[in-house]
């Protein structure tokens, strides 16, 4: 007898890129750029930009979710003085395996009072257990001290910077037309550097990313400063000098047409051609 109720399979979308992601946001922050950061990850296009830049994606019940583009800022660097979450795991292990307070103040190099504070401040109310990932993230939220910027706290200043950017004005022509318009008022100034700001990182800047479609440019994304030093060559193989003694003989075949096309190539330079 076939049973008549209906089974779903059970479907499953792609599998999660998050270890990618990370991957990614570390080659975004050496200066790679989206292109050869795809290619070495071997992902699309569209996906790195996606990452990069943030996204709003509309769920299937109507509400929006909105990713954050990927910060190219190095992460800071806390303090040894502080607490490290390595620190909180190893406390929250010791507590479960009922180590003593002191002993693991002694394990870890630190003031007995500093352990005591930190399992008291950071204990679950309902299951009276320290936990360790929850106090990182109160650590995290208590260090940052975020504050408004100029253009977000004041609106005559952020409609008149908008005004000039739908204008197709630069931010640096912005920056001068405000120190002429309104002079000796330091709450209508501000440096172009601040309006670059408040465009690529609109958080708590006041202005929205879909104003820089109105630069000259039209990038979505600041590009990273390289130095003279730190530029890459676009010849990935090893360089002439680098080649190995054995070409100099020529006695492969290849060797000879290697060395025509590099003495052809050299004569067009010198003579100009290109």
């Amino acid at each position: 007898m076939t049973d008549s109720s209906r089974t779903r399979k059970k479907v499953t979308g792609a599998l999660p890129m998050t270890e990618t992601r990370v991957e990614y946001a570390r080659l975004m922050r050496q200066g790679i750029s989206n292109a050869e950061a795809c290619r070495t990850l071997k992902i699309n296009r569209r996906t790195g930009m996606r990452w990069r830049h943030g996204r709003t994606v509309k769920k299937a019940h109507g509400r929006e979710t909105t990713y954050a583009p990927i910060s190219r800022i190095a992460p800071t660097v806390i303090s040894p003085r502080y607490l490290s979450e390595d620190e909180r795991v190893h406390i929250a292990d010791a507590l479960h395996a009922s180590t003593s307070l002191r002993q693991i103040a002694a394990a870890l190099g630190r003031s007995p009072s500093t352990i005591s504070r930190e399992v008291r401040r950071n204990q679950a109310p309902r299951a009276k257990r320290y936990a360790p990932r929850a106090a990182q993230t109160f650590a995290d939220a208590a260090r940052k001290r975020p504050r408004q910027s100029k253009i977000a706290a004041t609106t005559p200043l952020r409609d008149a910077i908008q005004k000039k950017l739908k204008e197709r004005w630069s931010p640096r022509q912005i920056s001068y037309q405000l120190s002429a318009d309104f002079p000796g008022q330091p709450a209508m100034n501000v440096v172009h550097e601040s309006i670059y700001q408040a465009l690529y990182s609109p958080q708590n800047h006041g202005l929205t990313r879909e104003m820089t479609r109105h630069l000259r440019t039209g990038r979505r994304g600041r590009l990273p400063r390289r130095s003279t030093t730190a530029r890459r060559s676009r010849f990935s193989g090893p360089l002439l000098s680098e080649r190995p003694a054995e070409v100099d003989d020529r006695i492969i075949p290849g060797h000879w047409e290697s060395q025509c096309l590099c003495q052809a190539a050299r004569g067009r330079w010198m003579a100009g051609s290109w």
